[in-house]
Order: C-alpha cells, then sequence, then structure tokens
C-alpha cells in the first residue's frame, strides 16, 4: 500500500486548481500525476470512469474524484487557516452551476455556437453579487480567504483571461482586486507548477515539489 495519495491532475483546469488549492492549504503532500487530456492514462481511468481531473486515489485505494469533495476532505483532516469557516455552498453551486454554464460558451464559442460577447456580459451579471460581498468584506465569506474563495477564483481567473482588457474596464472593482491578490500570491504559484505529462512508468512526483517524497 502506498503512503502517500495521488493526485490525477491538470494544470489549467479550474477544478484541478481548486483541489491543488485545498491540498496545499490543509499540508496535504501527495504524489502528483500531470494528465494530458486528449490521452488519458488508462491508470486515472480505472480508478474513475468518469475520466475528468481531479482524481485524488487515497493510499487504501478509496477514491475522490469530485473537486469539491477533495477539498472539503483535505481541510477536514487539516485546516491550519481556517478555510472550513469560509465556505458557502450557495456561491459555490451558482458558481458550478449558471456560471460555468456562460463561462464555457464565452471561452468556447465555436463548441457551443455561443455568441461570446452576450456570454461574457452574463458573467459579468453574475459576478455583481460577487462585487457586492468583496465591498462589504476582502473576501466572500468575511475577513479570511476562506473554502469559497478557493472554489470560485479559478473559474473567476478563467472568465478574466478571455478577454481582459473587456474584464477591467467592467465596474467590478473589488472583484479585480481580490482576483489581482490570489494570482500574485505564493499559495497560486504553488499550485500552478508545470509539470510534463505523466505516463506509466515515470518516477513519482511529489506536490508540494519543495517537500521530500515519502518512499512507496
Amino acid at each position: 500500500m502506498r503512503s502517500l495519495p495521488i493526485l490525477y491532475s491538470f494544470r489549467r483546469c479550474p477544478y484541478a486548481i481548486r483541489a491543488r488549492l485545498a491540498l496545499l492549504a490543509s499540508d496535504t503532500v501527495c504524489v502528483i500525476r500531470e494528465v494530458k487530456l486528449s490521452a488519458k492514462p488508462a491508470e486515472m481511468c480505472v480508478a474513475s470512469p468518469k475520466a475528468t481531473v481531479p482524481v485524488l486515489v487515497l493510499p487504501d485505494g478509496e477514491v475522490i474524484d469530485e473537486s469539491l469533495d477533495i477539498m472539503r476532505w483535505a481541510l477536514a483532516r487539516h485546516d491550519p487557516a481556517g478555510w472550513l469557516v469560509g465556505d458557502s455552498v450557495a456561491l459555490i453551486e451558482t458558481n458550478d452551476g449558471p456560471f460555468k454554464h456562460h463561462l464555457d460558451r464565452a471561452k468556447y464559442p465555436e463548441r457551443y455556437a455561443s455568441d461570446a460577447a452576450i456570454e461574457r456580459a452574463a458573467c459579468v451579471n453574475l459576478l455583481r453579487a460577487l462585487e457586492d460581498r468583496l465591498t462589504a468584506s476582502p473576501y466572500l465569506c468575511g475577513a479570511a480567504f476562506g473554502l469559497a474563495d478557493a472554489a470560485l477564483l479559478p473559474f473567476v481567473r478563467q472568465c478574466a483571461s478571455i478577454d481582459r482588457a473587456s474584464f477591467d474596464i467592467q465596474p467590478m472593482l473589488h472583484v479585480r482586486g481580490w482576483l489581482d491578490r490570489f494570482t500574485a500570491s505564493r499559495l497560486f504559484d504553488t499550485a500552478m507548477v508545470r509539470l510534463a505529462p505523466w505516463k506509466a512508468g515515470d518516477p513519482d512526483l511529489c506536490f508540494p515539489a519543495s517537500l521530500d517524497l515519502n518512499s512507496n
């Protein structure tokens, strides 16, 4: 039996990013395997037949293959910064439902036969609720960064990256500040480590990379 969990991840996927953020916040060390989405490793597909990242395989063989479940599993074990206090089911449901719907159609208009400008406007409309919250406090659930921030920020970052010039002229000063603080943080830099795609037989890599890998 392995001594460490195995995380199948993809650097740019917002679901995988938020899982990595929670693993970092909880001081959870794991083996990380970067997935090439066009050539998913058989080992990941066997562990999770839905074959989407992130997938966390625990040392006892249990598989957690939903990003929020990975976040809450990790933070339930160890939550030194109190991220679980800053949780919001309602905010996350809006992000993962309506916001993600419009985000996909703004980012990939050819795939969805959508009007990117209309879809971006729909995303901005949904972000107004976050602007209201962030006007009242530095983070979504109060004075400290929490689970809701980590769960939503990768998606807001993806939205902003579609057309940053257009995003920056929207009346969302506090959302932009919240996003920019996040992307300038050491936490984000560590979560966004660049790795070559993993294949069977490759040596195990540790996440975070600054820690020594436990023996198998």
